[in-house]
């Protein structure tokens, strides 16, 4: 490709921009044709003609699913399961592990499918001489030395030399050059460029990565990193899991050294290793990105990589290419209209220039199609045209012969400005060529392009009637969507092969500073091709400072983007064409606009099906809705992880369920020296799975199977059979079937996080962490605690002095212990969820969507509903039974004979009864009571962590690099250059937008002068902040440069507020909301600074 500029300059009709035109290749033969034969031997040679792409195959991303972090803890676990024989258990942990890979699989498959529709529907074609006559083939079938038709409208489908004529073709794909180039006989048209104008034959010279197309493609190699959401759920799940193992394996050899059987305890700690490891936080995640990734569908976006969601939820940096995504890539005539005859005005010099083209007939050029669509062409029906000479690129203009409507003869010519000045006479117009000359120069400083136009009339000498100005113009909405993109924290850069003047005046029209730099001082790749190390470190304050960067190259683009990335940013970059792929493919966040080609869709991870930037705002804020919403499962996540695991291991080395049943009066005691004096006791004999109550001398106290006690109780109703005493343990624990029914029914019912409420941030979002963790500590640390003492009173419920005798409730069987906890810890890990979504406000703060709320009110009812009714028996050898069934135990009074050492069973009977249902009510009161606590108990923790800053939680997001959580970070060189940076440009296209604005209305005001004192007002405000930033030594003293600015701005909007007052009343609303405007931005930079300055919450991160 080569790097040379045009020669015409603007006023030519070229631009300054890149080309991609080699110049006639030497001894070149034409082709006209070959067999199909030949074909079919030189496909087997050079390949497709195609972009070479890596697919991974649908079993592949399946197989993916099962060997991951999680996937690998489950498959340890089943194993253990298997090899411990507990099958039951193993089915269910093979059922879980399949169930999420089959999601992730079919979320993972979706999006690529979506993406080769969008291509399959786009699929080129070619016409090409094959056995001597022309035919439409698939463009992939090409090859080397194949004849093709070239034609106007038509894509160039692969890189081929021009066999005859001329054609022009627009390479805006390749290198971001507006205006077509024209090529003639011998010379390149490279694939992924398109024809425009004329129709000639060429021949096949490179095809698939052999082109120009293909090549770019070797930069798309090689990036294979960790998403950003991988690496921060890996961090999550690493301390999760650290933890999980450590408590379990503590739990473990506890259980060990209490002689319980080895295969009992590794049973016991491999289930709950699995139910406190956060088995489906992945696949929660994938879903609520897959959920987000259809919204964004809908939006006109469609997400290749889910992932690409979050970082673009955190994207601070937006490189975007101008030509197609910022403005049209359509020239069209500007307003200004410089006119040198007396009584012309554009309308009128449209027609002339209309009268140097064929009007009758279809555009042959760009510049014909531009002018011939804004003229009055019905108007020219009484001219007739006598003769006409069409562009030359020697000659560079077009000339018309017309017939007037008077009869007279006369002629009009357009073309480049210096060549229709030549036309004119020196002398009598030499006052008109300065002018002109005067005018297209300073047309040409801005990056406007120029066309000319003269007539000459029968005897007479050439006249310059006037100029055209033409420009590719600005999206209507893409000032707007910049400045919403800024607002949002996010700071634009205009990066492109234009000209840098070009690309000044396209950011002067959007609102944008006009810092744009030329290529000279980028970076470049090393010898070898790879990416130098230190580009962050040379390069990165002077990328972050310019507002964007002209006449570049590929290479350039890809270069920048790493620049930013290594100096911590989270980057995102917009394109179309094939000279935008490797930025893209390299960005964080890599988005192909509409209209793109093969390489930019296959390089990126959010493809358009919407034209312009707009899009890409929108997907900014969806994005950062769902990131609120994987923070909020998250936030969840870790402290019901955190509940979990704490409250067993806690319950097995604390509350130990057979010690609290043997310490309750009614209790077998051990055995008694016999002694010689008789007197009557009561006590239980337990013999063939019969309990009785009887009276007797005490000897013997153990024999035969027989029970004594060792007092008399007061209350035989609160005795316990030898029978429920065999069901309390040595240790708590719940079957393995409840904890995997807590699982499944949250964190699937949580998939509906996806749809839940959430405010997007005005800041670009960041994972803190330790803040993170420690909100999740405080919720979880609470329901733990809630769910413990709740606990200690059941086991303590057979104690006349405990708390469910003083409160009514009465004794609990170990089965119902059992249902107990699993409905409690079910209830509160729902509870958690509607307080951790809500972050620093209380849980009644933020609505919650209906269909959240109802997908938890369906799994609370579900698990209500198996607690009240689960079948009494052994679940997993354990003790369970329904909370709502009533049970009675029926003993007998007897007489104990000491003689005869036997037992007289009376018929008097004592009826035992465990008839209280009403203890899933209780639950439920008493977890909601916790619930207020928790919630209270997290407000509190957000508040103190505000007060004192710890965690940086107060500067994390204003400092505007996703690397660094404080201005002073070793780490982020920028970090303190960062803060602040978008507002200080915010400010500034707010305070020219209200210059403009108040201009407006100035200009149809009746008594202006008022108006054009504050319009002076706000010039002022502009230039002072100008004077504070390029005055300041250092990035850092720039930014306190624009907050004092700021600080003033604030004082002086006050003061123009007063004087707006007194504008008609129709004009001052309209004013007042671009003054409201400046207002609101001074305010943020200023809440900005007092932040990072005392470390406090001004409300900055909101």
């Amino acid at each position: 490709m080569s790097k040379e500029e045009g020669h015409g300059g603007h006023e030519d009709g070229e631009g300054d921009g890149l080309h991609t035109k080699d110049g006639p290749k030497a001894d070149f033969v034409p082709s006209h044709g070959i067999t199909t034969a030949e074909a079919e031997a030189l496909m087997l040679q050079w390949g497709r003609n195609e972009l070479e792409e890596k697919t991974t195959p649908s079993w592949l991303v399946f197989l993916r699913q099962l060997w991951q972090p999680m996937p690998i803890m489950i498959w340890i676990a089943a194993i253990v399961e298997a090899v411990i024989e507990n099958w039951a258990d193993f089915g269910i942990l093979m059922g879980i592990q399949f169930l999420n890979a089959t999601l992730g699989w079919y979320e993972t498959t979706k999006a690529g499918d979506a993406v080769a529709a969008l291509k399959a529907s786009l699929k080129p074609t070619a016409t090409v001489k094959r056995d001597g006559k022309f035919g439409q083939i698939d463009a992939a079938l090409l090859v080397p030395g194949d004849c093709v038709l070239l034609a106007a409208g038509s894509a160039v489908p692969a890189d081929c030399l021009v066999n005859h004529g001329q054609i022009d073709v627009d390479q805006s794909a390749l290198t971001g050059e507006s205006l077509p180039v024209t090529l003639f006989k011998g010379e390149s048209a490279k694939m992924g460029s398109t024809v425009v104008r004329g129709e000639v034959e060429g021949t096949v010279e490179f095809t698939g990565k052999n082109t120009f197309f293909g090549k770019t493609a070797t930069m798309l190699q090689g990036d294979n990193e960790l998403g950003h959401l991988q690496i921060i759920l890996l961090k999550i799940m690493f301390v999760l899991v650290v933890m999980s193992l450590a408590l379990c394996f503590t739990a473990f050899g506890y259980l060990l050294g209490m002689k319980e059987p080895v295969k009992e305890a590794l049973s016991f700690t491999v289930v709950l290793l699995v139910a406190s490891i956060p088995i489906a936080i992945e696949i929660v995640c994938t879903t609520t990105l897959a959920l987000g990734s259809r919204q964004l569908s809908a939006s006109g976006a469609i997400v290749t990589r889910l992932a690409a969601i979050e970082d673009m939820a955190g994207m601070n940096m937006l490189c975007s290419d101008k030509t197609g995504t910022l403005t049209l890539n359509k020239m069209m005539i500007q307003d200004e209209t410089p006119c040198f005859v007396p009584n012309m005005d554009q309308k009128e010099l449209l027609r002339m220039a209309a009268l140097a083209a064929k009007w009758k007939e279809p555009a042959r050029d760009a510049l014909d199609t531009l002018v011939l669509s804004c003229a009055d062409l019905p108007s020219l029906d009484v001219f007739e045209q006598i003769d006409f000479i069409p562009f030359d690129p020697t000659v560079k203009r077009t000339e018309g012969t017309l017939k007037g409507p008077d009869g007279k003869v006369f002629k009009v010519t357009k073309g480049a400005p210096h060549i229709i000045i030549k036309l004119l006479d020196e002398a009598t117009e030499a006052q008109v060529c300065h002018a002109a000359e005067r005018q297209v120069q300073n047309f040409g400083q801005r990056g406007i392009r120029c066309l000319a136009v003269a007539r000459q009339d029968e005897g007479q000498q050439w006249k310059l009637l006037g100029l055209l100005t033409f420009l590719d113009p600005p999206r209507p909405d893409t000032k707007a969507t910049i400045h919403k993109a800024m607002e949002y924290g996010v700071d634009v850069k205009m990066i492109t092969g234009d000209h840098v003047l070009i690309a000044k005046e396209t950011a002067r029209m959007l609102g944008m500073n006009t810092n744009i730099k030329d290529a000279k001082g980028l970076p470049s790749m090393d010898a070898d091709g790879k990416i130098p190390k230190d580009l962050g470190k040379n390069f990165g304050e002077m990328i972050l400072e310019a507002d964007g960067f002209g006449q570049v190259y590929p290479e350039h683009k890809y270069l920048i983007v790493e620049a930013l990335r290594q100096c911590g940013f989270a980057v995102g970059m917009t394109g179309d064409g094939v000279n935008d792929a490797p930025a893209l493919k390299r960005a964080d966040v890599g988005v192909a606009v509409q209209g793109s080609t093969d390489a930019a869709r296959a390089a990126a991870d959010i493809v358009l099906t919407q034209p312009g930037l707009s899009t890409v705002v929108e997907a900014i804020v969806v994005a950062r809705c769902i990131f609120q919403r994987m923070k909020n499962f998250i936030n969840y996540r870790i402290s019901a992880t955190l509940q979990l695991l704490v409250f067993f291991f806690i319950a097995v080395l604390a509350l130990h369920p057979r010690r609290y049943a043997e310490e309750q009066r009614c209790l077998f005691a051990p055995p008694l020296e016999e002694t010689e004096s008789e007197h009557r006791m009561t006590f239980f004999v337990f013999e063939n799975n019969v309990t009785r109550t009887v009276s007797g001398r005490v000897k013997n106290l153990i024999k035969d199977n027989r029970f004594y006690l060792e007092d008399i109780p007061q209350d035989l109703d609160t005795c316990m059979t030898p029978k429920e005493l065999s069901f309390w343990p040595e240790f708590f624990k719940m079957p393995v079937l409840m904890l995997m029914l807590i699982t499944l029914l949250n964190d699937g019912t949580l998939i509906s996080v996806g749809y839940d409420h959430v405010t997007p941030s005005h800041y670009p979002e960041k994972w803190n962490l330790p803040a993170l963790f420690f909100i999740s500590a405080i919720l979880g640390g609470v329901a733990c605690l809630s769910s413990l003492i709740m606990l200690w009173a059941a086991l303590d419920s057979w104690n006349p002095d405990g708390l469910f005798h003083k409160w009514g409730i009465g004794r609990m069987t170990y089965g119902k212990v059992t249902t107990m906890v699993y409905l409690k810890v079910s209830i509160s890990d729902f509870l958690t969820l509607f307080s951790a979504r809500t972050h620093e406000g209380f849980f009644f703060s933020s609505r919650p969507s209906p269909i959240l709320l109802g997908a938890c009110t369906v799994a609370l009812s579900i698990s209500t509903i198996l607690a009240c009714v689960w079948p009494t028996g052994n679940t997993d050898k354990i003790r369970s039974e329904g909370l709502a069934w009533e049970k009675s135990i029926i003993q007998r009074v007897g007489t104990y004979n000491a003689t005869t050492n036997t037992v007289t069973v009376t018929g008097k009977e004592i009826t035992i009864n465990y008839d209280y249902t009403l203890m899933p009510l209780w639950v439920w009161i008493y977890c909601i009571i916790w619930w207020w606590i928790q919630d209270t108990m997290k407000v509190i923790a957000y508040w103190v962590i505000h007060r004192y800053n710890f965690f940086s939680i107060n500067t994390d997001k204003i400092v505007n690099v996703r690397a660094a959580r404080t201005v002073n970070d070793p780490r982020v060189p920028l970090a303190r250059t960062s803060v602040g940076l978008v507002e200080g440009k915010l400010l500034a296209a707010k305070v020219e937008g209200a210059i403009q604005k108040v201009d407006e209305m100035a200009r149809k005001s009746a008594n202006p002068q008022q108006l054009q004192r504050v319009s002076q007002s706000l010039a002022l405000m502009r230039t002072s902040m100008k004077t504070a930033r390029t005055a300041a030594p250092g990035p850092k003293d720039a930014e306190t440069g624009v907050s004092k600015t700021a600080h003033d701005i604030q004082q002086q909007v006050t003061e123009l507020e007063k004087a707006v007052a007194a504008a008609p009343p129709e004009m001052r609303g309209e004013i007042q909301v671009q003054l409201d405007s400046v207002r609101a931005t001074a305010d943020r930079i200023m809440k900005v600074e007092d932040a990072v300055a005392t470390g406090r919450d001004t409300g900055a991160n909101q």
